[in-house]
């Protein structure tokens, strides 16, 4: 079977009055929501396109994508009729379209400071913006088509004479008017930046162009003059050059008496040409056939070639006056300073985009960036110097990527967030804040749910689901799930654990030194002594390294013995006595147990049964070990009972353990039985994180799928436990959650 397809670059070139044809028959008298007629908008912009010469696809897209939102079936029908060249274009026109919706969202909803800060942070918002802009945009044409729909809707607001959304004319300032400076297209950089300034600022605009005292015709028309005279005096000396000229527009006009703080009538380049000659002799040549036209003005001449700037800026600046008695610039360099000055360090919308002080030096943009602007300029002029017949076309373009290492994505709020390649939702979180990192537990990527582990794109919007407590899972550290890729917030996650991990140290040593002091019968030593008397700033450094094994509890046990022995008790209060009927009565200090008709027993809680407040409670007397207190149910308090009553005591709670008013805890076992799952020991961890119980022991096995899970844990009374044990219970697969008998 023969295979019938056409290639794509054998397919017609695509026709713009074709194209535009299409745009009238299905928009009718569809307007935007700038009120220009749809069909009005797509033959502007096309036609602004074809004076950057590019090529027929990016001509017939520049008027096709407007028309999309009024086709049932965009891709397909531009695609069918245009060709997936253009059909790919307009796509990507109206992804770029939806960035531009927020931006101007995004420098005023994500700045809440004030003053310098809040400059600051817009400055820093706007450059990510920028830069957003052109790495969401795979092909260059994307941006130049953009650019041109935008000079068109200026050029009906003010042909209309209507005022546009305030958003409108500062998104052009902040975003457009920089990034087509930076591509070096300054056709439209002038008519972006005075249009919209005329709409920004309409007061000061009107007074600089009053003070234009001629039209911008006849400002070009002078300068045209003055170029073309300039050029047949260089003729006659044999120099060649190259001469260009472009007069100052007002947008420019007011940035330099802004950033420089002069007067209208002491700028001396209102008016400015450039030649651009083979070598350095011939700078110095051209600067005395200037000078012997025009009479220079005293002190305004720069040699930046013999003198260069700290930059490495090199060439010859001089004002000199016209024959209308007005000031203008010239500046002359060679081509090698040209490049330099246009493509290097001293590029000149480096200090352009400084903001309005950026004349003194202020740089915004990184040296790396810096080089990815400067290629895709020369790609740019490369385009404008080999013929139609020589030049290999557009195809080359479609694959002229900026190859950023990072991608940018916004908040809700639109603000935007520059994050390494390949990045997911929880490096977004950890980006915003290490706590919400913390508890994300899901992410919502342009309103949709998505696995933690997907990969972000540009310009998509994220949302994290957080839960109010709660840690990170230890699978985000584990490279092959692809959970985090930013060094940033697996170094957050680590520290996380590493935090958890000296607690659980602290906590299982303090129960190891507590229970040393009851062996030794001095748990009312003041533990702060104890610690600095050993050589530690607090007990918590000695709890750490006791669970560690890292410190031998002979020590502790040496120092107990040269310790001063405690002071004594207060005596109880007379109602006390008298409802004792004058019974000795010692407290166990560890316990809060009273023990009656016995005086200071050393008294050490159960293991077997792990008595807790409320619980009824028995004492029996051991050997060597002082009194073991058990619940009164216990079964082998049973068994020693009936072998031994007469070891048997009467003992009950102390009345502040009773009340509540007691400081102390009690260690319980707690029996889970669940499916287990992946993620269960975390989520039962969170219960007790939240009820602020500590957990002191774990014991866990799996059989046939059933986890069976066992808890120490510490509690100050039974309610405590009761409540655990429902909120267990309600964990995703547990079977049943109850204290051990």
């Amino acid at each position: 079977m023969t295979d019938t397809t056409v290639s794509p670059e054998l397919l017609p070139e695509p026709s713009l009055d074709e194209a535009l044809a299409f745009v009238r028959e299905h928009a009718g008298d569809a307007r935007l929501a700038s009120g220009e007629l749809l069909a009005d908008h797509a033959t502007g912009t096309a036609r602004i396109m074809q004076t950057l010469n590019v090529d027929p696809h990016a001509i017939a897209a520049a008027g096709l994508f407007a028309l999309t939102p009024h086709l049932d079936e965009p891709e397909r029908t531009i695609g069918e009729r245009f060709g997936p060249e253009v059909q790919r274009l307009v796509c990507d026109v109206r992804k770029l379209l939806r960035l531009g919706s927020v931006s101007s969202r995004a420098t005023q909803t994500a700045l809440p400071e004030s003053g310098r800060d809040a400059q600051a942070a817009r400055r820093a918002q706007v450059e990510a913006l920028r830069k957003m802009l052109l790495a969401f945009a795979q092909d260059i044409r994307v941006v130049l088509i953009r650019l041109a729909s935008r000079v068109q809707s200026l050029r009906y607001y003010a042909a209309q004479k209507l005022e546009p959304s305030p958003d409108v004319p500062r998104e052009t300032l902040e975003i457009y008017a920089p990034l087509a400076n930076r591509l070096g297209i300054w056709q439209l950089k002038w008519e972006l930046e005075d249009l919209a300034f005329r709409f920004e600022d309409p007061v000061t605009y009107k007074r600089i162009a009053k003070l234009l005292d001629e039209r911008r015709v006849e400002r070009e028309s002078y300068v045209t003059q003055a170029i073309a005279r300039l050029q047949t005096e260089l003729a006659t000396a044999h120099i060649k050059a190259e001469v260009s000229g472009r007069p100052k527009h007002i947008y420019s006009i007011w940035r330099k008496m802004r950033g420089k703080e002069l007067d209208f009538a002491e700028l001396n380049d209102v008016r400015a040409f450039r030649v651009i000659v083979d070598d350095i002799k011939d700078c110095y040549t051209v600067l005395g056939i200037v000078h012997n036209l025009w009479q220079p003005v005293p002190r305004e001449f720069d040699d930046y070639i013999s003198r260069p700037k700290p930059n490495g800026y090199k060439s010859l600046h001089t004002v000199v006056i016209g024959d209308d008695g007005r000031a203008f610039e010239v500046q002359i360099r060679t081509h090698e300073m040209h490049q330099f000055a246009e493509y290097g360090v001293a590029a000149h919308w480096r200090y352009k985009e400084a903001g309005t002080r950026g004349y003194a030096g202020q740089v915004t943009a990184s040296e790396k960036y810096d080089e990815k602007i400067a290629w895709l300029r020369q790609l740019l002029a490369w385009k404008d110097d080999v013929s139609d017949a020589e030049r290999p076309g557009w195809q080359q373009l479609r694959d002229a990527t900026l190859d950023d290492d990072h991608i940018y994505v916004l908040t809700p709020q639109a603000r935007v967030i520059a994050l390494p390649q390949g990045a997911t939702a929880v490096d977004f979180a950890y980006h915003l804040h290490s706590e919400l990192g913390h508890r994300c537990r899901g992410a919502r990527v342009d309103g949709a749910m998505v696995p933690l582990n997907t990969s972000l794109q540009n310009g998509q919007t994220v949302e994290i689901v957080a839960v109010k407590e709660g840690g990170p899972s230890r699978d985000w550290l584990n490279p092959q799930l692809g959970y985090l890729h930013s060094p940033r917030a697996r170094q957050k996650v680590r520290a996380w654990f590493n935090a958890v991990e000296a607690e659980e140290n602290i906590t299982a040593g303090r129960a190891i030194v507590e229970k040393t002091l009851q062996r030794e019968g001095r748990t009312s030593v003041n533990l702060d002594q104890l610690a600095a008397k050993l050589g530690f700033k607090t007990p918590e450094e000695l709890y750490a390294l006791v669970a560690k094994e890292e410190f031998s509890l002979r020590n502790i046990e040496q120092a107990l013995n040269d310790t001063p022995p405690p002071e004594p008790a207060p005596e109880a209060p007379a109602q006390f006595e008298k409802r004792s009927s004058g019974q000795s009565v010692a407290q166990g200090a560890s316990a809060g147990v009273l023990v009656v008709g016995v005086d200071a027993l050393l008294t050490q809680l159960a293991r077997c049964c792990r008595p807790a407040p409320p619980d009824p409670i028995a004492g029996f007397v051991t050997r060597g070990k002082g009194m073991s207190i058990h619940r009164s149910d216990c079964a082998t308090f049973k068994r020693m009972a009936e072998r031994s009553p007469e070891r048997v005591l009467q003992t009950t709670w102390s009345a502040d353990v009773m009340s509540g008013r007691g400081s102390s805890v009690y260690p319980v076992d707690l029996a889970v039985e669940s499916s287990d799952r992946q993620g269960l020991l975390r989520d039962i961890s969170e219960v007790f994180a939240r009820e602020k119980i500590n957990v002191i022991g774990v014991k866990s096995q799996s059989r046939r799928n059933i986890a069976y899970m066992q808890f120490t844990v510490e509690v100050s009374n039974a309610a405590q436990i009761q409540r655990a044990c429902a909120l267990l219970g309600e964990v995703q697969g547990v079977i049943r959650a109850s204290r051990r008998a």
